[in-house]
């Protein structure tokens, strides 16, 4: 016990700062098939004012019996009691764990009395278990109870809110509230984000602590000021009086699990509800409000997928998903949406067929920004919206119809011209280029990518990239190489040009006659396909004709020409002039020299 005594005191420090209560709020709202109940138990064996002496269980049981298509979505276990509180419990001997907690702080006869409530969401394990009985222990308050004895404030529960779906329920939303709020003498407050559409069947629950059955000195619970009751439990008098409208029981002993209609104290467009309790001296606290509303309509909420954005460009595409999910009914065709660049309305569009509820459709815009708009800028889409925030379409909830989205343009700087590279036509305008120093030259920081292409239609669809760049043919001149450089946003195109030009024809002046693969031709580089109207003829070391080709005949291989020299052993080896007249105006002299025949 000293151990637990420890634990109390440590979370009474942490929590000083939340004494005196807090305010009942929203914590969860659900639209769709649902509806809710309430299961649990206390722990007083008797209502604590006509008890003889101080005592209080440790243990108790209730009951959960649900149809069998209703489906568990969420379920949330509070425990409360006097003192400081106890924050180790079991639900069906699995230990739980408080994520929040509520406290409040009273002074009777100027000395202080605590309370408090814990709160865990126990889905998945009511979920697992389903119908069957729940069982809460180890919830200790003995420390405290004589203390609380004194003025009879000594109690202690705990209470499960589930909140299931069934396919053959209603449309409804329901909204699960919490907090600790007590009275005496009056406290009222307002349940907020309702949306009332029908108030037909619409009901509401309430988990209260320390009720007397015994005290009903001016205890009444007003809904918008319609003093309310739930007879022969819940007589207009005496609201909490330890009684479970659930099970139609009155032997809860200090704790309220109350339903009551709602349908003659709301009206259709309240988006709000006033919960007024007064008491002149039972001792009463709120923890928990669950109200169920009959709510048919949609709830359009959109998200911008991507954002499309050209290079070099202020024109951009917007990718969107509008949904109607969580709603109570299908959303319309042709809802309006409205786009905004820096909170600028610029454009709209539409939804184009009806979304079913959890259903959605994906669409998309294209924009041209204005001139003036520079990176960063922001993209505001709104759904329902007709270009001066009003909408068209009456939704559950009004506020999620807007997604924004920051986004930049994407930029490349004006590459440097690159100059055209010139090579030796090796025939036919076939040319060998190195133009590997421009991969460097042309880049605009050392993470660029920079490729080649030898078409436009390469570069734009990424084909045929120019791989070696120090040694590359070019199978015809002139010829544009295409030239992409990508920074990883964006990128700038050029391009530059490769020419050839006739070069002087180099002579290898060797033939080696005795085909062995080598040398077994007088091989004039350049002039073949270069040079179309030359000329070339081979004289002996006498003078002598021996053989005359041209572009159109094969390289001499040694032997004569027959139509000059009949004996073809004549060409024997050794010393051979040759002349060489290219017909070309950049070369009007012929080329003479001399060639080596060998056996």
């Amino acid at each position: 016990m000293r151990l637990k005594l420890l634990h109390i005191t440590f979370v009474i420090s942490l929590f000083s700062f939340s004494f005196y209560g807090q305010e009942i709020t929203l914590y969860q709202q659900y639209n769709g098939r649902y509806d809710f109940t309430f299961i649990g138990n206390g722990l007083n064996p008797q209502e604590n004012s006509f008890m003889p002496f101080a005592q209080i269980n440790k243990t108790s049981s209730a009951l959960l019996a649900l149809n069998p298509n209703d489906q568990i979505e969420n379920a949330y276990l509070y425990w409360a009691g006097c003192g400081p509180g106890d924050y180790d419990v079991k639900l069906n001997g699995q230990t739980i764990i408080p994520t929040r907690f509520f406290h409040h702080q009273r002074f009777s006869d100027d000395l202080p009395f605590d309370y408090f409530s814990c709160f865990a969401d126990v889905t998945q394990q009511i979920q697992t278990t389903g119908n069957g009985t729940y069982t809460l222990s180890d919830l200790d308050l003995t420390e405290w109870i004589s203390y609380f004895y004194e003025n009879r404030t000594n109690f202690g529960g705990w209470a499960i809110v589930i909140v299931y779906k069934n396919n053959n329920l209603p449309l409804n939303q329901i909204n699960v509230y919490d907090g600790l709020e007590a009275v005496p003498d009056e406290i009222s407050f307002n349940l907020n984000s309702l949306n009332v559409i029908d108030n037909q069947h619409s009901k509401i629950g309430f988990l209260a602590w320390e009720g007397d059955q015994n005290i009903a000195i001016g205890e009444s619970l007003y809904i918008n000021d319609n003093l309310i009751s739930n007879p022969p439990l819940n007589p207009a008098s005496n609201a909490f009086n330890g009684t479970n409208s659930f099970t139609n029981t009155s032997d809860l002993h200090n704790m309220d699990l109350d339903v009551y209609d709602l349908e003659n104290y709301i009206q259709i467009g309240d988006t709000l509800v006033n919960i007024r309790l007064e008491s002149r001296r039972d001792f009463v606290m709120i923890n928990a409000v669950v109200t169920k509303l009959n709510s048919q309509l949609p709830d359009a909420i959109i998200a911008i997928d991507r954002i499309e954005t050209q290079c070099n460009s202020k024109a951009i595409t917007v990718h969107y998903t509008v949904t109607n999910f969580e709603a109570t009914n299908a959303l319309e065709a042709h809802v309006p949406i409205a786009i905004y660049i820096n909170g600028t309305y610029v454009l709209s569009t539409q939804t184009q067929n009806q979304i079913e509820i959890d259903g959605s459709e994906s669409g998309s815009v294209f924009l041209s920004l204005p001139p003036t708009i520079v990176s960063p800028f922001e993209v505001r889409l709104i759904v329902d919206d007709d270009g001066t925030q009003h909408g068209t379409v009456v939704e559950l909830r009004e506020n999620n119809n807007m997604f924004s989205q920051n986004n930049s343009l994407y930029t490349s700087e004006a590459l440097i011209a690159l100059n055209e590279l010139v090579s030796c036509n090796e025939g036919y305008s076939i040319g060998t280029f190195d133009f590997s120093a421009y991969e460097t030259l042309i880049k605009q920081n050392p993470n660029d990518v920079v490729s080649f292409f030898p078409t436009a239609g390469d570069m734009e669809n990424g084909t045929n990239e120019i791989t070696d760049l120090s040694h590359y043919i070019a199978p015809s001149t002139p010829m544009s190489v295409f030239v992409k450089v990508d920074n990883g946003n964006c990128y700038n195109t050029t391009s530059f040009l490769l020419k050839t030009k006739k070069c002087q024809p180099i002579v290898y002046n060797y033939i080696s006659h005795n085909d062995d693969g080598v040398n077994d031709i007088f091989k004039i580089k350049g002039l073949r396909d270069v040079f179309l109207n030359y000329k070339l003829n081979v004289y002996n070391r006498w003078g002598k004709l021996v053989w005359t080709g041209n572009n159109d005949t094969p390289e001499w291989n040694g032997e004569a020409d027959q139509g000059f020299i009949i004996n073809t052993d004549e060409t024997t080896h050794g010393t051979y002039f040759y002349s060489l007249e290219l017909n070309d105006a950049d070369y009007p002299e012929p080329l003479y020299g001399y060639l080596f025949l060998s056996e």
